[in-house]
C-alpha cells in the first residue's frame, strides 16, 4: 500500500504531500504538519512486509529511529518522534532541502579539493559523536550524504544499518553493506569491526568526490585487483590528500587511522580550511534585502577573499580553485534580490555576447565595461561613482574590479571567472 498525496496521518497531524523515493527498505514521503512545516516519514516498503523475517526487519527499523533520536548535531539527520499508522511504523524525521553528493558529483563534476575537506570535516565531527555512543554507521556513501540547499551543510543520514560495536571485540554483524565503500572487513559477518570501519568507508567517499570514479569493491583489491590512485583520475588532488585516501582505504583494518579524529588530522582538517559557513552570509543577505547595493558589494568581495583565504585580492590561481557551491551562492543571492539583474552569471553572459574574435582582449574588456556602467566615455570609474541603485544597468553588480578594496582588481582574473563552467 503506497499513502497518496491529501492522505491525513495521526489523525490529521501529519498530511501527505508526495512520495520522495523508495529503497530496497523503506519509503519515504514529504509532508506537512499543521504549521505548514515540511517534514519527511519513512516507513518499511511492501515489498519487505511481505518477507518471511519481516518483525527482524521491523525490530531494525524501530532501533534505528531511536538510534537516531540520541543524536542533536547539525550533520546527522533529526528525528524528532516515532509514530505507528495502522499497522505500520514510522519514523517523522527533519526535510532536508537539498540533494545527495552522489547526484551532485554525478551533475557537475568532481568537487573541489577544499570543498570536499569541508564535507569531511563536517561528517567527521558527526561520526566521532556516533562512535562515542557505541556505534557504527556502517553504510557511508555518496548516497547517504545530503548537502542542504544553499548552505554547503552535509548531512549524514540513513542509520538502517548502523550496530553497536565494541572496540577489538568480534562480534556478530549482519552483511548488509555498500560495495565500493565497505571494508573487507564488513563481508565477514563474524570480523572485528571498529571506528577504522567508518573510517573506509569515509576515505572511499572522498574518493568518490574528486575522483567521480566508484572505488573498487574491497574483495576484489583482496583478490590482487589494484586501487587506482586518485591522483591519475584527478591530477588537481594534493599529495596529502592523496596519501590520506590510500591510508583510510588500507585493505588491513589495523593499517588504517584508528579513528576519525586520526584520519582528519592526516587530511589537514585540524587546520582552517579557506570557506565560509551559512551563518556567513547572513550580513550580505541582509543588505541585499535592503538595497544598499554599494555596503553589499563590498561585503561579496570580502567573502570571496575568505572563501579563498587570500587577501589583497583574487588571483588567476585563486579564480580556478575557487569553491563552486560558495560562488554559486553569491551568485544566488544577487540575482534573488535583484530579479536577476545583477549576479556574476548575468555578467557572465554579457561577457559571452561581446566577447569577437576580431577584436582584441582588451577592446571586448573595454565593450564590457561600457555595457555594464564600469567606464564612462572611455574612463573606467572609480567604485564610489558606479551607480548603486536598482537602476543601475544590467550586470554592473557586484563590481569586482574598480578599486582596491574589491576582491578582483585584473581583467585576466575576471576573465578567469567568467570562464567557470559551473557558473
Amino acid at each position: 500500500m503506497v499513502w497518496q498525496a491529501g492522505q491525513k496521518l495521526q489523525s490529521g497531524k501529519y498530511k501527505i504531500e508526495k512520495e520522495l523515493g523508495q529503497g530496497g527498505f523503506g519509503i519515504t514521503y514529504l509532508v506537512k504538519d499543521k504549521q505548514g512545516n515540511q517534514l519527511v516519514v519513512k516507513t518499511l516498503n511492501d515489498y519487505l512486509r511481505r518477507q518471511l523475517d519481516f518483525a527482524k526487519f521491523e525490530q531494525d527499523f524501530l532501533n534505528e529511529a531511536l538510534r537516531l533520536a540520541k543524536f542533536r548535531h547539525p550533520h546527522i539527520v533529526r528525528v524528532d518522534e516515532v509514530i505507528q499508522e495502522g499497522d505500520r511504523w514510522c519514523m517523522v524525521m527533519e526535510y532536508i532541502d537539498g540533494e545527495d553528493l552522489a547526484h551532485l558529483v554525478w551533475q557537475q563534476g568532481v568537487l573541489s579539493e577544499s570543498e570536499a575537506l569541508r564535507y569531511m570535516q563536517q561528517l567527521g565531527e558527526a561520526l566521532t559523536m556516533v562512535h562515542n555512543h557505541g556505534l557504527l554507521h556502517r553504510d557511508l556513501k555518496p548516497l547517504n550524504i545530503m548537502v542542504r540547499k544553499n548552505l554547503l551543510d552535509a548531512v549524514l543520514i540513513d542509520f538502517g544499518i548502523a550496530r553497536e560495536f565494541s572496540p577489538n571485540l568480534t562480534q556478530t554483524h549482519t552483511q548488509s553493506l555498500s560495495d565500493g565503500f565497505a571494508p573487507i572487513e564488513q563481508y565477514d559477518w563474524r570480523a572485528k569491526r571498529g571506528a577504522y570501519t567508518d573510517v573506509y568507508a569515509l576515505a572511499a567517499t572522498l574518493y568518490a568526490l574528486l575522483t567521480g570514479e566508484m572505488p573498487i569493491p574491497s574483495p576484489v583489491r583482496a583478490f590482487g585487483t589494484n586501487l587506482v590512485f586518485p591522483q591519475k583520475l584527478n591530477s588537481n588532488i594534493s599529495d596529502r590528500v592523496s596519501r590520506a585516501i590510500l591510508e583510510g582505504m588500507a585493505m588491513k583494518p589495523e593499517d588504517r587511522p584508528q579513528s576519525v579524529k586520526e584520519w582528519l588530522a592526516m587530511l589537514g582538517c585540524n587546520q582552517v580550511i579557506p570557506g565560509l559557513s551559512p551563518t556567513d552570509y547572513g550580513k550580505l543577505r541582509g543588505l541585499l534585502a535592503a538595497e544598499k547595493w554599494q555596503e553589499a558589494d563590498l561585503e561579496t568581495a570580502a567573502l570571496m577573499l575568505k572563501a579563498a583565504g587570500r587577501k589583497g585580492w583574487l588571483r588567476v590561481a585563486d579564480i580556478e580553485k575557487f569553491p563552486r557551491q560558495e560562488l554559486q551562492m553569491l551568485d544566488k543571492l544577487w540575482r534573488e534580490h535583484s530579479s536577476d539583474r545583477f549576479g556574476i552569471s548575468v555578467q557572465k553572459s554579457i561577457w559571452q555576447s561581446l566577447v569577437d574574435s576580431k577584436k582584441t582582449d582588451w577592446q571586448s574588456w573595454s565593450s564590457f565595461g561600457d555595457r555594464v556602467g564600469w567606464r564612462l566615455r572611455g574612463n573606467w570609474l572609480a567604485h564610489s561613482s558606479l551607480n548603486f541603485t536598482k537602476d543601475a544597468p544590467i550586470g554592473e553588480l557586484p563590481a569586482l574590479v574598480v578599486c582596491d578594496s574589491i576582491a578582483l582588481r585584473h581583467q585576466e582574473s575576471v576573465v578567469s571567472l567568467f570562464s567557470r563552467p559551473d557558473l
